[in-house]
């Protein structure tokens, strides 16, 4: 195959002297060039300018409670359906009023949305991109402070957790996004002789329109599932979690404010079977994008199939739902490192990340040392408000979480398979606190060790020392979920063996190191099972799920004769 660019312009160049040239133009097939990096990670030390800037925020945010409406095609609308975000370490305050979207408004969004396409699929790429990075920028300066504050007041992440998240992440899924889009064109087909025929291929958008369906938990997620397919193209519906709706709002204001077009992403909170029965009823539903929960996957899976005799193609569906990660430890495993990560992959943003570690498989010849260091580190772990720089973590995100999270901690303390070791504790009186829970089991099918929970609890199973193989070999067996999982190990030999074993059991897997903390471009994110599509977010080839590919070829020399050679005698 011949370099895409000395393909094309042999091509083009051999043709351009003929009555007919190429019929695509080259603004659909050249894409000007670019590099880019990760967003770094500011430290937010004290007097250091980000935490100024942050501080400032965070005060301008303190006792406003936002109006935010639904938009379709850059108008408002408020509807008699009023909602309230609550702050989750202080669930008295009410970050952001907003109001759910009817069936109606969600139909006229799908017109406006289509009516928008039909011009924005006719902007260049290359215009699309550069619009992307120059949001990036912004996000990346000027706005930077107001996404992380939003976020820690909103969704009760701490200061490094909406760092992360907020800032750098989202910044980080624009740009590698359109670059890897940039990728996708640096392919065209083989013309082995380019001056007769010429072979081309080019990306369209996605036929009809795209709903976004987008969680709590990451600020950045949010972003990309709206905004990032509309770089091939697409228009979007963008249902935001009811608990992250103040974030999620300033991205839609700062990619307006930056002149992008209307109708292109409508913004429409709304509860979720309304939402869903709408869009997938609608015979234009290209695909949807969506990450939360199981079942609710599940609905719209059902929901597009019972309607699939009724749709104009056949939708995508993009889906990532969690897991029950693990960590599992050899005994030549080093123990430090052990406590260490477990504490932060199951407790950091209290156990709120789809990767976050909710099981430990730990030999019977470590437990005494990994008990105590989890224990003793448990105890320095301060639990409190986001403003507060020396939290280790906050409030999980509402009423509904705390009810579903305490009950597992009661279960633990009532079951005979289960005991408390580190906290246990929980209190809703001021903001929906739960301490960092450590539990042991002694049975790895009871259901604190099979379900995910979404919160600070993290269970442990003890597995005799002879039994290292056949426990490693049972953790695909112990729950449906394929996300994310860790081993540590130091005997080449075992890590070989288990690498191979385990690669079903986790779309995203660790050698000693923890389940959590995928990086845009470098741990590409996904799982299968009941985790979810495995499209892999942050990877090359995400943007291909966006995007209709055509093939064109394009020949310059007349046919006239319709036999072949070998039928002359």
């Amino acid at each position: 195959m011949l370099p895409v660019a000395k393909t094309i312009s042999r091509g083009v160049h051999k043709i351009g002297v003929r009555s007919i040239s190429s019929v695509i133009p080259k603004t659909d097939i050249e894409l000007k060039d670019f590099q880019i990096k990760n967003e770094p990670v500011l430290s937010y030390l004290p007097g250091s300018q980000e935490r100024q800037d942050l501080e400032a925020a965070l005060k301008s945010l303190a006792d406003v409670t936002e109006d935010i409406p639904i938009v379709i095609g850059g108008k408002e609308y408020r509807t008699e359906h009023v909602q309230y975000q609550p702050m989750p370490h202080d669930h008295q305050k009410k970050v952001a009023k907003f109001y759910w979207a009817t069936p109606e408004l969600v139909n006229k969004a799908i017109d406006v949305s289509l009516k928008a396409k039909a011009d924005w699929e006719k902007v260049p790429i290359d215009e699309k991109i550069d619009m992307f990075l120059r949001v990036s920028d912004d996000m990346a300066t000027k706005y930077r402070a107001l996404l992380n504050a939003t976020t820690m007041l909103g969704q009760a992440k701490t200061v490094i957790q909406a760092e992360i998240d907020s800032a750098a992440e989202l910044i980080d899924f624009f740009r590698f996004n359109t670059f890897f889009a940039k990728e996708l064109f640096q392919y065209q087909p083989i013309s082995e002789h380019p001056e007769q025929t010429l072979n081309l291929m080019r990306y369209r958008s996605l036929e009809g329109f795209i709903a976004s369906v987008t969680p709590f938990n990451f600020t950045a997620i949010a972003g990309n599932l709206a905004y990032t397919p509309t770089v091939m193209g697409n228009v979007t519906l963008w249902k935001p979690s009811d608990t992250a709706i103040l974030s999620n709002y300033l991205i839609y204001k700062i990619f307006r404010d930056a002149g992008f077009p209307d109708g292109v992403v409508n913004f429409l909170p709304s509860d979720g079977p309304v939402f869903g029965k709408a869009v997938t009823a609608h015979p234009e539903l290209a695909a949807v994008n969506f990450t939360g929960s199981v079942p609710t996957f599940q609905w719209l899976w059902k929901a597009v199939g019972d309607n699939i005799h009724s749709y104009k193609g056949f939708p995508k569906l993009v889906g990532e739902c969690g897991g029950k990660n693990y960590h599992f430890v050899h005994p030549t495993a080093e123990v430090g490192t052990v406590v260490a990560s477990t504490i932060r992959s199951a407790f950091e943003y209290q156990g709120q990340k789809c990767s976050a570690c909710s099981r430990v498989y730990v030999p019977e010849s470590l437990w005494p040392q990994i008990k105590e260091g989890l224990v003793e580190t448990q105890k320095t772990l301060k639990v409190g408000p986001v403003t507060e720089f020396d939290s280790f973590m906050s409030a999980v995100i509402d009423k509904k979480s705390f009810d579903r999270i305490s009950g597992y901690i009661d279960h633990a303390k009532s079951s005979p398979n289960t005991t408390i070791v580190a906290g246990g504790k929980y209190d809703d009186s001021v903001g929906y606190f739960v301490e960092p829970t450590v539990v042991h089991t002694t049975d790895p099918t009871d259901r604190i060790f099979k379900e995910e929970i979404f919160g600070p609890v993290v269970t442990v199973f003890v597995y005799p020392d002879q039994k290292v193989e056949s426990t490693m070999k049972s953790i695909g067996e112990h729950t449906p979920y394929a996300l994310t999982g860790a081993l540590y190990c130091n005997d080449q030999n075992f890590a070989d063996m288990a690498t191979e074993t385990l690669k079903g059991t986790a779309g995203n897997f660790y050698v000693n190191d923890k389940s959590t903390g995928s990086v845009v471009g470098q741990q590409p994110f996904g799982g299968a099972r009941l985790s979810g599509t495995n499209d892999k977010a942050g990877g090359p080839h995400y943007m291909l799920k966006w995007a209709s590919a055509q093939s064109i070829k394009q020949t310059f020399v007349p046919l006239h004769d319709v036999g072949y050679p070998y039928m002359k005698s």
